[in-house]
C-alpha cells in the first residue's frame, strides 16, 4: 500500500482510496477495475500450474474487494487452438464437444479451490467477428499484410519492448508454434492474426481465407471487446509473458493508440517438479482432481498461497501439502479465539496491499487469532 489512508476497524480504507501495490509498483483504483485473466485452453485436466495462477488471480480481486474497491474479472476460455483441436482429433470429439467438456472439470476444480466465479467468460469460437475486425484494422493501419489466405502481423518491434534478445525470442516463438521458419512471413518475427483451415481443422469464413484466428489475436480480440482499448491489470502465468501477452498487447496498442494496454502485468510464476516446469509433454502433472479426492480442497488453495510469493517459481512436493494442511488448522483455531484488534486487522489489510503479502497476514492471524485470523480466512477463502 502507497500512502497513509486511514482505516476502519476491519482493515478497509476509510476515504474511499484504493491502491494496490504489485511488484513494487503502485497501482491506484478509481471506479471498477479491469481485470483480465489469461484462462486454459481446455484440452486437458487442471493441474496445479493452472491452479497457481488462477487461485492467485483470485486474491488479488478478493483484496482489492476487501478495501471497498469493485472489480471485474473476464478469464478467457481459448477453445480455438491447434494443441486443442489434436487432443479432440485423437478423443474422436469435434473441437468444440471436447472443450466445452474439459471446460466442465476446469470450473469444477476451481471451485472447489474457491476460485470466485468471474464476470465475463469469453470463449474464442464466439468472437471470430471480432478478431476479423482487429485484422481489418490493422491491415488498414499497415501493421499486417496477407500472404496466401493468411494475414501476419508486423512483429520486429515487439521482442526488444519485451526485453527478449532475438534469439530467445525466435526460440520462443517456436516452443509456441508461432512457426518463425513459415516462409510466408516477411518477418520470423511476424504472427499470424489468422491462418487458412485445412481439413479436419475448425473454419470460419473470412476475406482472406476460410480459417481459423491466431493464439494472441483471440486474447487481444477478446480483451478489448470486454473492457475496451486498456486493462487495469492483466494476470496469467509467467511462462506466458513472451510471445503471448506481448504479441497480444502490441496488437492492441498498434490497433488503438492506446499506451499501455495493461496498467498492471500479473504474472505468475510456474510450478515445477523436480526442478522441471509442470507439463504434460514432460509427463510431470500433478492434477488438482487428484490432489482433491484425499485432502481438504482449502490445504491445496493454502499451499499454493504459501510455497513461493506469487511471482516466484515454486517446486511441488507432498511434504508442502501435508504442512499446509497443518498451519490452515493453526490458523482455524487462531480464529477460535476471543479477541483482537483493529490494529492488527488494519496491518494484515496493508500487508495484503503491499504485493500480496501473504506470509505476513498469515503470521499475524496466527498470532493475533480472534477477529483478525478471521479477517484473513474470509479475504484468502480459507474457510
Amino acid at each position: 500500500m502507497s500512502g497513509s489512508s486511514d482505516t476502519n476497524a476491519d482493515g478497509s480504507f476509510a476515504n474511499g482510496a484504493v491502491t494496490l501495490s504489485i511488484s513494487g509498483r503502485p497501482m491506484p483504483v478509481v471506479g471498477p477495475a479491469r481485470m483480465y485473466v489469461c484462462g486454459i485452453t481446455p484440452y486437458d485436466a487442471t493441474h496445479l500450474g493452472h491452479a497457481r495462477t488462477f487461485v492467485w488471480a483470485d486474491v488479488v480481486a478478493r483484496v482489492l474487494r476487501h478495501v471497498g474497491g469493485e472489480v471485474r474479472v473476464c478469464r478467457n476460455v481459448t477453445d480455438v487452438d491447434d494443441v486443442l483441436n489434436r487432443a479432440a482429433h485423437r478423443s474422436g470429439s469435434p473441437y468444440d464437444s471436447f472443450a466445452a467438456v474439459q471446460q466442465f472439470y476446469f470450473e469444477r476444480d476451481l471451485a472447489a479451490l474457491g476460485v470466485h466465479a468471474v464476470d465475463h467468460q469469453p470463449r474464442a469460437h464466439n468472437h471470430i467477428r471480432e478478431v476479423i475486425a482487429l485484422t481489418q484494422g490493422l491491415l488498414a493501419l499497415d501493421r499486417a499484410y496477407v500472404r496466401d489466405g493468411a494475414v501476419y502481423f508486423r512483429g520486429a518491434g515487439v521482442p526488444s519492448r519485451a526485453g527478449v534478445d532475438t534469439e530467445g525470442a525466435l526460440r520462443l516463438l517456436a516452443e509456441f508454434d508461432d512457426a518463425p521458419e513459415d516462409p510466408g512471413k516477411d518477418d520470423p518475427l511476424d504472427v499470424a492474426l489468422w491462418r487458412p483451415s485445412t481439413s479436419g481443422e475448425p473454419a470460419w469464413p473470412s476475406p482472406w481465407s476460410s480459417g481459423r484466428p491466431g493464439w494472441h489475436a483471440e486474447c487481444a480480440a477478446m480483451a478489448m471487446t470486454t473492457f475496451g482499448p486498456a486493462l487495469d491489470l492483466h494476470a496469467g502465468g509467467a511462462d506466458l509473458r513472451f510471445p503471448h501477452h506481448a504479441y497480444e498487447a502490441a496488437m492492441a496498442e498498434a490497433l488503438t493508440g492506446v499506451r499501455p494496454f495493461a496498467r498492471t502485468w500479473f504474472h505468475v510464476g510456474v510450478v515445477r517438479r523436480d526442478g522441471a516446469k509442470m507439463a504434460k509433454s514432460d509427463g510431470n502433472l500433478i492434477l488438482v482432481g487428484d490432489l482433491i479426492q484425499d485432502h481438504p480442497a482449502t490445504a491445496v488453495r493454502l499451499m499454493l498461497l504459501t510455497g513461493a510469493a506469487w511471482s516466484e517459481d515454486w517446486d511441488y512436493s507432498p511434504d508442502l501439502l501435508v504442512s499446509a494442511a497443518e498451519r490452515l488448522d493453526r490458523v482455524h483455531r487462531a480464529a477460535g479465539r476471543p479477541g483482537s484488534s483493529a490494529a492488527a486487522e488494519a496491518a494484515v489489510t496493508r500487508a495484503l496491499l503491499d504485493d500480496l503479502d501473504v506470509a505476513t497476514g498469515l503470521a499475524i492471524a496466527e498470532e493475533e487469532g480472534g477477529r483478525t485470523a478471521r479477517l484473513v480466512m474470509n479475504v484468502l477463502a480459507l474457510g
